[in-house]
């Protein structure tokens, strides 16, 4: 009895662990609310929701890393929910509140940017699994990440929620910047990862005040303010572009030492032989 009570106990799961696993399904909540929340016509709604899974999914992996519970399980449930929040959701809200007028056009442009993002997924977990990756790729993503994707995708409607949506709502702009989108994901353009940045001593106190500031403005004008972040965003990609090419000309990649090295011990055995 004492040994089956025993076996039980290892069995159990602390709750600590399971907590990444919950944001990701809660991010997948939020992605599936939102297209509910379109198909009630409330794009306030549905944009916040796409925007609180892009947060959600920000947190669960660095949970995981933080609680060491990164597991296999959790890697396939977030892509799954990746691609339901940033994949499916915008693909419907945009179809759903301007590009529906377009028809089968109109669709296309969804099914592309669906698929992009999928791929772009896929991609992304299959470049985890090799070890001979280029230094650069700790500072940058390979084209534009799923969820930063969502969030440009939708800066049209969150522009409009500012301006009015008579610009930002023609059905032909948003097919083509739908399209745009789904181009950047699966493209080879280099994008900040913002994953290893360190902040100096010094500029703690600062960048903390920088933050109550912007929050506080969010929280008055959030519209606003995230349509700006999304324009900073997209501006940085020309720079993010030209530090990954100095970066890269700077470091040698593993792949090509490791065929100079092997070249040099070839020429080195061969000489013996002779």
């Amino acid at each position: 009895m004492k040994i089956g009570r025993r076996n039980r106990r290892l069995r159990d799961l602390p709750v600590n662990s399971l907590i990444p696993n919950i944001l990701t399904v809660l991010a997948l909540c939020a992605g599936m609310s939102a297209i509910r929340f379109a198909m009630q016509e409330k794009w306030e709604l549905a944009v916040a929701a796409i925007i609180v899974a892009g947060i959600l999914d920000g947190l669960d992996g660095r949970m995981a890393r933080l609680l060491k519970g990164a597991t296999k399980f959790g890697a396939e449930l977030d892509s799954l929910s990746d691609f339901i929040a940033f994949g499916v959701a915008p693909a419907l809200v945009i179809y759903l509140w301007s590009t529906e007028v377009l028809g089968g056009i109109g669709w296309i442009a969804g099914l592309a940017y669906s698929t992009c993002c999928a791929l772009r997924l896929a991609r992304f977990n299959t470049a985890l699994d090799n070890p001979d990756q280029p230094a650069w790729t700790s500072y940058f993503f390979t084209g534009m990440a799923a969820p930063a994707g969502a969030c440009i995708a939708l800066l049209p409607i969150a522009v409009s929620f500012q301006i009015g949506d008579s610009i930002m709502r023609q059905p032909v702009f948003m097919a083509i910047w739908l399209l745009l989108v789904a181009f950047m994901m699966i493209s080879q353009i280099p994008t900040y990862s913002f994953k290893r940045v360190r902040i100096r001593r010094e500029m703690v106190l600062p960048l903390l005040v920088v933050v109550g500031i912007v929050a506080a403005v969010l929280a008055t004008y959030p519209w606003f303010v995230l349509s700006v972040l999304g324009a900073l965003y997209l501006i940085s990609i020309p720079f993010s572009f030209r530090a990954q090419q100095r970066l890269a000309a700077a470091t040698p990649d593993p792949a090509v030492d490791d065929a100079d090295g092997a070249e040099v011990e070839a020429e080195i055995n061969e000489d013996k032989t002779q």
